[in-house]
């Protein structure tokens, strides 16, 4: 899937707007079938999801992707001092707003792997499957995980971004690594604050994720340096009943590498009754 492909996908699709709390949410819905809500990582708006998982995801599902808090074209409000559980509010207030079937399936990845936790525990009758993407319980994500905010163009963000999320075998072996990852905007200032303010005040969930009582996929790739697939372990283990599935050669950014395995793997345990 080239990057011109990635966009008009997404371009195709009407951005709508609804106010939650203190900010206007921009979001995206389409597809048929039970609700899937899609939380993004840090730095990145709804433009950063695989298009060839979005649109096999869509067959059976209705898909939700939206802008957090002042990424995109989402608001950033008048809270001055952001965590994670006001992240997870945010996204509450979402599902509500939209008036969508309750509850829902929820995907986080990374970042939003964070916020997907936090859902999940403050308001579980939210949550019906949860599926952890890359992502860990205690926030102390071993390489920093946040591209240089202020590259000169949108281009030079991705080289940045694709030299983290992709192995380096990965990409000797597909020169044209580029072409697999959407070319996201820059994130904004603020909303770099916000993320830095959320992610410095959390204390983590791994000693309260056995509380989670939701059907749970951890999902993450063997060759993940961003955060390495050891972090994945404690979430399987402290989730009562949770699956775990590690890809091999799989980096941080596993859903560009292997699409369809990755939409696959979703559906499997979306799917099971």
């Amino acid at each position: 899937m080239t990057t011109a492909n990635a966009s008009s996908f997404l371009d195709n699709i009407q951005t709508k707007k609804v106010r939650v709390g203190d900010i206007d949410i921009a979001y995206k819905i389409f597809g048929k079938g039970k609700p899937l809500l899609l939380i993004a990582g840090s730095g990145a708006n709804m433009d950063m999801w695989d298009p060839t998982v979005l649109k096999q995801l869509s067959a059976n599902h209705n898909v939700i992707i939206f802008d957090s808090r002042g990424k995109g074209q989402t608001s950033a409000g008048t809270i001055k001092n952001m965590t994670i559980s006001q992240f997870a509010n945010d996204t509450a207030g979402l599902i509500d707003a939209l008036g969508i079937q309750k509850p829902v399936d929820i995907l986080g990845v990374s970042f939003g792997g964070f916020i997907a936790q936090e859902l999940a525990l403050l308001h579980p009758e939210q949550v019906d499957r949860l599926i952890i993407y890359a992502s860990d319980c205690s926030g102390k994500i071993a390489v920093p995980a946040r591209p240089a905010p202020f590259a000169a163009t949108p281009i030079e963000q991705a080289k940045i971004v694709a030299d983290m999320i992709f192995p380096q075998q990965w990409k000797k072996e597909h020169p044209d690594y580029l072409s697999y990852m959407p070319i996201v905007p820059i994130p904004s200032l603020r909303a770099i604050q916000l993320e830095g303010q959320a992610i410095g005040s959390w204390k983590g969930t791994c000693d309260r994720l056995s509380n989670i009582s939701k059907p749970t996929l951890v999902i993450a790739g063997t060759d993940d340096i961003i955060v390495p697939p050891m972090y994945s372990l404690p979430l399987a283990q402290k989730i009562p009943g949770a699956w775990l599935v590690q890809v091999k050669g799989g980096g941080h950014g596993l859903m560009y590498q292997y699409p369809h395995q990755f939409a696959s793997i979703l559906e499997t345990f979306l799917s099971i009754t």
